[in-house]
């Protein structure tokens, strides 16, 4: 189930957050780790990613320059995790947008859309609501291509949200060898084409020199 969620303005400045009935200790400290994952998110990081953080996974969306989050038991979809944080910007982006980004804004300065906070996480609390159900299998919210990382592998061993981080030093090394393996293919077919002429070159200039010595 949805645990927490928390909305921040790209700058970290918190926005608004559910008032949460559960005070564990546990959850508090995935909080903490929500702050420090805000201050790893880049312009290069991906738009959406899930983080998995010991029994809980934490969701992220970033929309218009506001971070959205959720943070949930490993066992609730990721579908419905990001239709619910998808909803949340909507809602969000309609009523409070451009306020947020203002300058004059203000922490929590949009406690306000708890209200509205509660009342879609108790909709999204039940998995075998036909309304989720149906999120489950619409095809719109397919999220098996996102990406997903481990709260210790960014917090202490330096890893990233960038866009294609994974792949990026892979891929330079496969354009490196795709360049060689072109030029060497040219530099074959140009010896096939022109071995051929060169030694009928070579014939014809040896007939010349034999027949006229």
């Amino acid at each position: 189930m949805v645990q927490s969620t928390l909305i921040y303005r790209y700058d970290a400045l918190p926005l608004c957050g559910s008032v949460d009935d559960n005070n564990d200790p546990a959850l508090l400290d995935q909080k903490k780790k929500c702050k420090i994952l805000i201050s790893r998110i880049t312009p290069n990081s991906e738009p959406q990613a899930t983080v998995e953080s010991g029994p809980y996974n934490i969701h992220y969306l970033i929309v218009n320059s506001i971070i959205y989050l959720s943070i949930c038991e490993k066992s609730y979809p990721r579908k419905l995790a990001f239709s619910y944080l998808e909803e949340i910007s909507n809602e969000f982006q309609h009523s409070h947008g451009q306020e947020a980004l203002s300058s004059s804004a203000r922490p929590f300065g949009f406690s306000s859309f708890d209200n509205f906070l509660s009342k879609t996480k108790k909709i999204y609390q039940d998995q075998r609501a036909q309304s989720n159900l149906d999120k489950l299998n619409n095809d719109l919210a397919d999220v098996k291509k996102v990406m997903t990382k481990n709260i210790e592998d960014l917090l202490y061993r330096g890893d990233s949200l960038d866009k294609m981080s994974d792949l990026s030093s892979s891929l330079k090394s496969d354009s490196l060898k795709y360049r060689k393996r072109a030029q060497r293919i040219n530099l074959e077919a140009l010896i096939r084409q022109y071995i051929p002429i060169v030694g009928a070159g070579l014939i014809f200039v040896f007939i010349i020199w034999y027949k006229f010595l």
